[in-house]
Formats: C-alpha cells, structure tokens, sequence
C-alpha cells in the first residue's frame, strides 16, 4: 500500500486580494510541475485515460491558458494545447510552463483594480452595452485561472497515481 503524503497547503499571502489570488495560482503551478517532474519521458506522455491526457499535455494546455488569458496570445485550437510535440522534451514543456507564470504574474503585478476588464474577451454570449462581447474582470481572469489549474491539478493527481503510486503534492 502506498502511503499518502499530506499537502502542507497553499503559502501564506501578502495582504490584498491580488497577493491571495496569485498565491493560490502559484501553490498549483508548483503541484502541477511537481506532478509531471522525475519521470522518464515516455511515463510523462503516457495517457492515463482513453481521451489519451496525460501529464506532459496537462503541463502545456495550462501553460497555454495563461498566456491566452493573462497574456493575450490567440489560441487556434484548445485541443491541441493538450499534445506536446515529438520535438519538445519534458523539461522544455516544464521550463515554459514556469516561464509563463513568471511572465503572467509580472503582469498581474501591474494591475491595480481587480474589477478592471481583463485581457481578453468574454466568451459568446457576454456582452458589453454596446452589443460587442466584453472583458470578464481582471478578478474573474485569475479566478478563472486557479478553477482550470486546481481541475487540471486533480487530473494530474490521478494520472502520476497510476504511473507510480505517487500521491499528495
């Protein structure tokens, strides 16, 4: 039997909500990488689930939501985001992957009101006065963030479960 290790939790923050906010992002950044380092290659792409998710294309598709989100870079298709390529090592991916959060929480540093439009668009749907879709707020932005990392974190919680009976953060 494998025995669970206990998270220690997320740190403790500064004093403001964006200093709350960027604190929990960056605690599952950190399990996130945790989860995808130490393995041999072939483990780290190896898909857990008949969808083929795997470890590796977790890594990349939430280093592309960041830069979509908080970064601005146009996405042509999200399900490729879940595939790394043949020619890109995992320690590339991980490297990226933190890069992105460096790059993503220099600009969140400069942004003073949370209830300010974000980066980018809404979806369909949410619309502005004017009829044209509208940013959700800076504050949505990084919530929106730390949902899609915290999901993606118990997916890769599962998957390095299967690999080798790692478990905790």
């Amino acid at each position: 039997m494998t025995r669970r290790r206990r998270d220690a939790g997320p740190p403790a923050t500064g004093p403001g909500e964006r200093d709350v906010l960027v604190g929990f992002l960056d605690y599952l950044r950190t399990s996130i990488a945790a989860k995808a380092e130490g393995l041999p290659e072939d483990a780290v792409r190896a898909p857990g689930v008949p969808s083929g998710t795997n470890l590796l294309g977790l890594v990349k598709h939430l280093t592309a939501v960041e830069r979509h989100w908080v970064l601005g870079a146009e996405v042509p298709s999200w399900p490729a985001t879940f595939r790394a390529g043949v020619d890109e090592t995992a320690a590339e991916v991980l490297a990226a992957y933190r890069e992105t959060g460096a790059e993503a929480n220099a600009a969140v540093a400069t942004w003073d009101d949370l209830d300010a439009p974000g980066p980018k668009p809404g979806r369909p749907g949410q619309s502005g006065r004017s009829g044209a879709r509208s940013a959700p707020s800076r504050r949505w932005t990084l919530v929106h963030l730390i949902e899609e990392t915290a999901r993606h974190a118990g997916h890769a919680d599962i998957l390095r479960e299967q690999l080798d009976g790692r478990t905790g953060r």
